[in-house]
């Protein structure tokens, strides 16, 4: 159904320029900013500081504090500004500094954000849009690494979508604010800095430095619900998203699998149209992700695999993942599912 690159509405003559994901999570905002008049950015830091990761660095300077400004060290209040303003008619991009502090604002994203429009029979909806880091790459230790999508793909109502590189993620940046859906917008640490190269089990820098992207300067977006495959392959399917994208496509080259990588890139709703495809064109499948195993969302993938695609499957289902533990903090690298446990799982699903 989809290469990296189809069903994205872009203007063929507009310039690029380089950019790491954090540049072009900025550009997205300046130009949505730019664009609509509804559009405020706020969040912990976000204004003066231009965020802790300066995300949002010279956006106030340029639009102003009424349109960008800092939120008091308080979650729930974030959230709970950002419905408010959606259901009257802005369309708040709002940040929460890190995934792990979002727990507080469970109640206002699940039983308000997500219930508004079925609550109000469609009178209200909550177009915002939550931006969240999220995973390792910092070495955070526990309370700065967690992946908590599945905590959220659940929740009917709410839209979950994660980038792997900074073409995504300011296409689908824009296209979460243009939603009139809640997005949950996470994006990888580990990725902040420029593309993850995957070839590692053990850290070469602190921050991954490896070559940047061409990104569009202007407005574009990428479609939400869909997947891209970002190496065409006929042995096995691997469903992974975020980080983990690179880690399977290194592992496919190392083991000599000739595998099909499908970068999930919006988690709910999810594009099972390209997922069934692929699977029933290969008979195998391994789902790979940076969170915790148990419950994680790759669980879902596998029922959801099996469910469609039984009958294709010519081996068992096959799960990468973080380990059942608190993020470690030393241990970082060792708790990360590096190329060679995604190179053992697909040599595994071959041998059957």
């Amino acid at each position: 159904m989809n290469d990296h690159n189809n069903n994205i509405a872009l203007d063929t003559a507009m310039t690029t320029t380089t950019m790491t994901m954090i540049q072009a999570l900025r550009s997205a905002m300046d130009v949505m900013l730019e664009r609509d008049d509804n559009v405020v950015v706020f969040g912990q830091d976000v204004g003066y500081f231009g965020g802790v990761f300066r995300c949002t660095e010279g956006l106030q300077n340029k639009y102003g504090t009424s349109r960008v400004f800092d939120a008091p060290i308080s979650e729930s209040g974030i959230v709970g500004v950002a419905v408010g303003m959606g259901a009257y008619g802005l369309r708040p991009v709002a940040e929460i500094q890190f995934a792990d502090y979002v727990y507080p604002a469970s109640d206002q994203i699940i039983s308000e954000a997500a219930r508004l429009r079925y609550r109000s029979a469609g009178e209200f909806t909550a177009p915002m849009t939550l931006r969240m880091p999220c995973g390792g790459g910092i070495y955070g230790g526990q309370t700065h690494s967690q992946s908590i999508e599945a905590m959220f793909t659940q929740v009917c109502g709410l839209r979950t979508v994660m980038p792997s590189n900074p073409y995504d993620a300011k296409g689908l940046l824009i296209a979460s604010i243009e939603n009139d859906d809640p997005v949950i917008f996470l994006e990888p640490k580990r990725l902040y800095n420029g593309p993850f190269d995957g070839h590692h089990d053990r850290p070469v820098t602190p921050w991954s430095k490896h070559p940047s992207a061409q990104v569009p300067d202007g407005y574009y977006t990428v479609p939400l619900d869909v997947a891209a495959i970002t190496r065409p392959g006929k042995d096995v399917t691997v469903l992974t998203y975020g980080t983990t994208v690179y880690v399977s496509q290194v592992a496919a080259e190392e083991t000599g699998v000739d595998a099909e990588v499908i970068d999930l890139r919006s988690l709910w709703p999810l594009d099972l149209e390209t997922i069934v495809k692929s699977v029933k064109k290969t008979g195998r499948c391994v789902v790979v992700h940076e969170a915790t195993r148990t419950c994680g969302f790759g669980a879902e993938l596998v029922a959801l695999v099996q469910e469609h695609c039984f009958h294709h499957l010519e081996a068992p289902i096959e799960r990468v993942t973080g380990w059942d533990t608190p993020y470690p903090h030393a241990q970082e690298w060792a708790y990360f599912p590096g190329p060679s446990r995604v190179g053992a799982a697909l040599k595994r699903v071959m041998e059957v």
